[in-house]
């Protein structure tokens, strides 16, 4: 017999356990009233011969009392039940006035760790912190199944965001701009029309973004190609006025070159406009918006070239970075940049493969933009090219009534990530008790993403009329259900993994990158996404698996199982997990092969996953050969760097002049 704990864990039936719960509610009551041992004996047997292949714990509590009642032990009885009471007011005790003076007084390390990005010292961020823990207090005694409380708590899995969980807010969405700018939106119960001019769309833009993330807890992403239009609105705009203006006083090119002098200056005011708004606006969360800017070139878009130049400038932009409030140039945090290799760009003597060595030097410099390569896209979700939300996620390919793939206007429901090396612990090298052991915690987690799923079936597009009425996800009536779009796919749900280094080195005493390694690693990932398509099936929901990028989520799982187990060489001494499939840091490898190796884990990851190479002093040609590289093999990648490229590349030489 199996007995299901409260965290979820299946263990052997142990007759040993109740004959201790008894004789300790024993030792509360007078001789007479205490239960002998054949008593105890009886009521073991009694559950035992249910013969039941699994019994929940709380079951086995309950058959405890009753037998305690039938055998006329009520005093004894009593302090049994008193005793079970007990224990769950401890479990479900309220644990938020400490927290929040910990905020207040700015001593919470857990909370600062989870949110480096934001700064604990304003009040603004306090409040929304404060308001957080009173959620997570809720969520964990009120609001979850206590098992998967209990799983959270002790680093079985991890539920995310669950200060924002009392909510019926999601996670990430990629936000139908085009939709919201061409057909005006809502803000405020004020209408907002499409904007007449790239300068005022990029304006529109900023204010919607920053709607957006007032309004859920994850990032956003937005397709700039939308914004092509709108610098051709600018043109046309400028042209109709000059010729107005001047007549036939000047010819077609001078009327041209004017227009063109016009449209530069709007570009980069209409960019920086955007930059700053981002950077200064603070949302209700207390940071400023999450936001990612996808740059994406199409050679059958009809503004393929105003959309170059916009890209262009948000390089150079990007290139040169925001004052800080000394005057000096600094990396704003976002937007981020995520730009897209393609056969016009991909360095292979394409039209604007300029735009893609403007990238590399500005990725080398700031950090972003990441690199992802539409031709692996297109293979790997067998669709047009897949636009990734703010964080790394990916959706599944999503198909409208019309037979069209559909990106924008989609989000993730929430996030729970697994454990993987509290498995391998708990297994002592015993795969086949690995395997068990992970179904049964993935089981966990199902349970615990459909509590995100759940969450939502109730709520109506009032809680976020920005998103269900004004058209970044859709555009319902008041008070209408946004049930239509939780099921059949349209959104996702995300199961994050961490640790698959440490938990192959466990089980096998090999990195994953030894054959024996590799092919126990792919057989775990493997495990795992047969595990979220069977909950497809299951329950009419779109599940990915997602490879979570968390050093904070990654240090937490490291620290919880070194407080459980202690100390172990490479696993739980470094302080740390290894993110998702990632090559271990202490693991020499040339950054190809690196790439290479990454590559088959993202190609089944495809909720989510990325590769991360330094790049620190690589001259522009091995840059450039890298990206070409990208384009043909890899899906995803972040270049970090010390931010210098060498100087003997010419091009970088003459640089900072090309920026001015």
């Amino acid at each position: 017999m199996k007995v299901i704990k409260r965290d979820g864990r299946v263990v052997d039936f142990d007759r040993e356990k109740i004959s201790i719960a008894i004789q300790k509610a024993n030792k509360e009551v007078i001789q007479k009233e205490r239960a002998t041992k054949e008593d105890i004996e009886k009521i073991t047997k009694y559950i035992e011969e249910l013969d039941k292949k699994r019994i929940l714990v709380e079951d086995i509590q309950d058959i405890i009392e009753e037998k305690l009642m039938e055998l006329g032990k009520y005093p004894l009885a009593k302090k049994y039940i008193v005793y079970r009471y007990t224990r769950a007011l401890v479990r479900k005790s309220n644990t938020t006035d400490e927290s929040i003076l910990g905020i207040i007084r700015n001593e919470n390390r857990e909370v600062d760790e989870e949110n480096q990005n934001k700064n604990t010292m304003l009040a603004s961020i306090q409040r929304d912190f404060i308001a957080g823990e009173v959620s997570k207090d809720l969520t964990r005694r009120m609001l979850l199944p206590e098992k998967i409380s209990k799983a959270h708590e002790e680093g079985v899995l991890y539920f995310h965001s669950s200060d924002y969980f009392v909510q019926p807010i999601f996670n990430s969405c990629i936000l139908n701009i085009g939709d919201m700018l061409d057909n005006g939106t809502v803000m405020n119960s004020k209408l907002i029309e499409s904007p007449k001019s790239f300068l005022v769309a990029c304006i529109v833009m900023a204010q919607i973004i920053a709607a957006v993330e007032a309004n859920q807890y994850g990032g956003q992403t937005v397709d700039l190609t939308h914004l092509g239009k709108y610098l051709r609105k600018s043109h046309d705009k400028f042209e109709k006025e000059i010729v107005e203006q001047f007549g036939k006083k000047i010819d077609k090119s001078t009327t041209e070159d004017l227009v063109n002098v016009r449209l530069k200056n709007e570009i980069a005011s209409g960019i920086q406009i955007l930059q700053y708004q981002i950077n200064t606006l603070m949302t209700t969360n207390g940071r400023c918006p999450y936001i990612t800017l996808f740059l994406h070139l199409e050679e059958d878009d009809p503004y393929l070239k105003e959309n170059a130049k916009i890209i262009e400038e948000i390089l150079k932009q990007s290139y040169i970075g925001i004052k800080n409030e000394a005057g000096e140039y600094v990396t704003p945090k976002y937007p981020r940049l995520i730009y897209s290799l393609n056969e016009l760009n991909s360095l292979k003597g394409g039209d604007y493969d300029y735009l893609t060595k403007l990238a590399i030097k500005c990725s080398v410099k700031r950090g972003y933009p990441e690199f992802v390569s539409a031709k692996k896209l297109k293979a790997n979700y067998n669709s047009s090219v897949a636009v990734p939300m703010g964080n790394r996620m990916f959706l599944s390919p999503w198909k409208d009534k019309d037979g069209k793939y559909k990106w924008e206007g989609r989000f993730n429901q929430g996030v729970v990530t697994i454990n993987l090396p509290q498995i391998a612990i708990l297994s002592k090298e015993n795969e086949d008790e690995f395997w068990k052991l992970l179904d049964e915690r993935l089981e966990l987690c199902y349970e615990a993403l459909m509590c995100r799923h759940y969450s939502l079936l109730s709520a109506t597009s009032d809680i976020s009329p920005i998103h269900w009425q004004g058209g970044a996800v859709a555009r319902l009536k008041k008070s209408e259900s946004i049930q239509e779009y939780l099921r059949g796919g349209y959104s996702t749900l995300s199961l994050g993994y961490i640790g698959i280094y440490e938990t192959t080195k466990l089980m096998t005493k090999l990195s994953h990158t030894t054959k024996e390694g590799h092919d126990f690693a792919i057989k775990l990932m493997k495990r795992m996404k047969k595990a979220t398509e069977k909950w497809n099936d299951k329950a009419g929901l779109s599940f990915g698996l997602y490879g979570a990028y968390s050093d904070s989520l990654s240090s937490r799982f490291a620290r919880i199982d070194k407080e459980l187990f202690g100390t172990i060489e490479d696993v739980t001494d470094k302080g740390y997990y290894t993110n998702s499939f990632y090559i271990s840091p202490k693991e020499d490898i040339e950054i190809k092969d690196k790439l290479t190796f990454e590559s088959e884990f993202q190609d089944i990851s495809l909720g989510g996953s990325i590769s991360v190479v330094d790049v620190s002093d690589k001259t522009m040609n091995e840059l450039e050969d890298l990206i070409r590289f990208i384009y043909e093999n890899v899906q995803y990648v972040e270049f970090t760097s010390n931010g210098n490229i060498k100087e003997n590349d010419e091009e970088q030489l003459s640089m900072d002049s090309f920026i001015k």
